[in-house]
């Protein structure tokens, strides 16, 4: 093999070394800013999700915009894993169920996600710790779609937007299940 020959093979393992790095760094930077798969754990999602369905999180989704109401999300929860539940009440609400009608602001709000058989206790707001009378600035309600097997802001709290991780929509796994959640 000539000198030439031989620079050229290392000039071309040095190319495929530098492309690796670079997709490498791509999909770092895409997992740790952008987007990220998460385990839906148990079963406090049903029906609209199931145990071990996995999802994208788009974690860039509250840089740019705002949360809206029945956005499912992903935050860090407590002492605890990941958490993924739907946001309920949004900063300045007052968040309320009564015999299983949820009402923001005194209002009855439609959840047509929910199946007939879910049952919610009876609950507002200011029954939280915290005594809250609506969701305070940059933060959520959450609960799950579950509403009697959930572990939720009923219970942990309202969850601050800096713990809010980012929105999840895209069921990818199993595949019979693949769509975009409500």
């Amino acid at each position: 093999m000539t000198e030439k020959e031989q620079k050229k093979k290392k000039n071309e393992w040095l190319e495929w070394i530098k492309a690796i790095l670079l997709a490498v760094a791509f999909v770092f930077i895409v997992r740790m800013f952008l987007f990220a798969p998460i385990v839906v754990e148990g079963p406090s999602m049903l029906p609209t999700l199931h145990d071990r369905d996995q999802m994208i999180v788009n974690k860039i989704a509250y840089t740019i915009g705002e949360p809206d109401r029945f956005d499912i999300v992903v935050f860090h929860a407590p002492e605890k894993n990941d958490f993924i539940k739907r946001i309920i009440g949004l900063p300045g609400e007052h968040v309320e169920v009564k015999d299983n009608v949820l009402y923001i602001d005194g209002e009855p709000i439609d959840e047509p996600f929910l199946n007939d058989q879910i049952y919610t206790n009876d609950f507002k707001l200011e029954e939280l710790e915290e005594g809250y009378e609506v969701v305070p600035e940059d933060s959520v309600f959450v609960m799950g779609d579950n509403r009697s097997n959930s572990t939720d802001s009923r219970i942990i709290g309202v969850v601050p937007m800096d713990e809010v991780v980012g929105k999840a929509k895209f069921v990818y796994w199993p595949l019979d299940r693949i769509h975009f959640s409500e």
